[in-house]
């Protein structure tokens, strides 16, 4: 089968997250990804571990989890963009470029003469993403950008953590991977905008817009009341019972999203009444009394197993689910079933390596796992050669100028 992104070539200018996990999204699909890398350091993921990949011997090999958890699908070129050679060799790229990614600070790249505005007129087609925290206009345009502060401007941490506690940022990157999946979106929009203007355009998409965009009801919750609405950490804003509760071995969640839901669950729990109390009959009073309830919700609970819950909310059809670790959500069978976990062979891994799987299940056009996760400049020879036409002397002339850097230079007379 074909990919949707076949023929698709992409520049990867973008280092750490949002980037990255952005273009491996677009090579999961079928895009050609071009990772440039600065030479003799390459992406700086690469370094934040441990724990790292070991090779055969068992010793640490430098790639990190980090790196390896958002670079599969891509080649690597390690090309020193400060240089105006490798500047030269960019541009003789972008001549065979479909789309540019990059997440330099705001106008950081207008030095290199690679700035949107210097490219727009001598590309008209191509399609140029940048990726920064604040975006390309406003105050903070030129504030460096930082999934932390993100979370923080945004209003995610302040409605993060248990109520009177410090709030308290996602346990993940999260404004990296919101802002990574919106720099697909609007790129997959600019291509099909020019199937039919032939022109590329800006895509400006920012850490703390993607994040502000995905407080969705939290958000709302204040531009309709006027008031912030309040933390209350693994509870529900305006549903009620949505929460975490402790069993009597371990926590689980009962997440009842209606009043049909809530009576099953009353009827489950033994206190049928509960569903007909005119303090808890309605979503609207279980809310006004979410502390009543949720006390007299707590007391029935922790008289029994999780396991004991939640097979019975499973045969009352009430959602209730389980707080897994890594170590049981990857032993689950959905999410093996679901192809969550793949494995690649890695060039310095005597094992395959295991890596989280694409979430994008396309019937007519899969997504594949073609190159695991490369090392830096493993492609540089390549890219170079098949790409640009250089031969072998013009080549290893930039390697010794450091304008490059190549993993094998033996690929050279490969």
């Amino acid at each position: 089968m074909e990919q949707a992104l076949k023929d698709i070539r992409v520049l990867d200018l973008s280092r750490v997250l949002a980037g990255p996990y952005c273009t491996q999204m677009l090579g999961d699909m079928g895009a050609e990804i071009i990772k440039i890398e600065r030479p003799g350091q390459g992406d700086d993921t690469r370094q934040w571990g441990p724990p790292y990949l070991s090779d055969k011997s068992g010793q640490e090999t430098g790639e990190s989890a980090y790196y390896l958890s958002c670079n599969r699908n891509k080649k690597s070129a390690a090309i020193d963009i400060a240089d105006e050679r490798g500047q030269a060799l960019i541009h003789g790229l972008l001549e065979r470029t479909d789309i540019l990614i990059e997440n330099f600070k705001t106008g950081g790249l207008k030095k290199y003469g690679l700035a949107y505005e210097q490219l727009k007129e001598r590309y008209p087609a191509l399609i140029y993403c940048s990726i920064t925290g604040f975006g390309q206009t406003g105050p903070l345009a030129a504030e460096p950008g930082y999934d932390f502060l993100a979370q923080g401007a945004s209003g995610l941490m302040a409605h993060t953590g248990a109520p009177g506690a410090e709030p308290m940022k996602s346990g993940v990157a999260m404004s990296d991977i919101l802002t990574g999946q919106n720099a697909a979106i609007g790129i997959l929009a600019a291509l099909q905008a020019r199937t039919h203007s032939g022109l590329g355009q800006h895509v400006d998409v920012a850490l703390l817009d993607c994040t502000l965009a995905a407080m969705t009801n939290l958000a709302q919750y204040y531009l309709t009341s006027g008031t912030p609405a309040p933390r209350i950490g693994n509870a529900h804003a305006t549903i009620v019972p949505y929460q975490v509760f402790e069993a009597a071995d371990e926590h689980f969640i009962l997440a009842v999203g209606n009043n049909s839901q809530f009576a099953k669950f009353c009827t489950l729990a033994g206190h049928p009444q509960w569903a007909s109390d005119p303090r808890f009959a309605h979503n609207r009073d279980r809310v006004k009394n979410r502390e009543v309830l949720s006390t007299l919700i707590a007391g029935v609970l922790a008289r029994h197993p999780a396991a004991h819950w939640l097979e019975l909310c499973r045969e009352a059809d009430v959602p209730a689910g389980p707080i897994n670790t890594m170590d049981k959500v990857f032993a689950s069978e959905q999410v093996q079933a679901r192809a969550m976990e793949i494995q690649m062979n890695h060039p310095l891994s005597p094992e395959p390596l295991s890596l989280v799987g694409s979430p994008l299940k396309l019937s007519g056009t899969p997504v594949s796992y073609d190159l695991p996760p490369p090392v830096c400049g493993q492609h540089t020879v390549e890219v170079l050669r098949e790409i640009l036409k250089l031969s072998e002397t013009d080549i290893r002339d930039l390697a010794e100028a450091c304008v490059i850097e190549i993993n094998d230079p033996a690929k050279i007379s490969a």
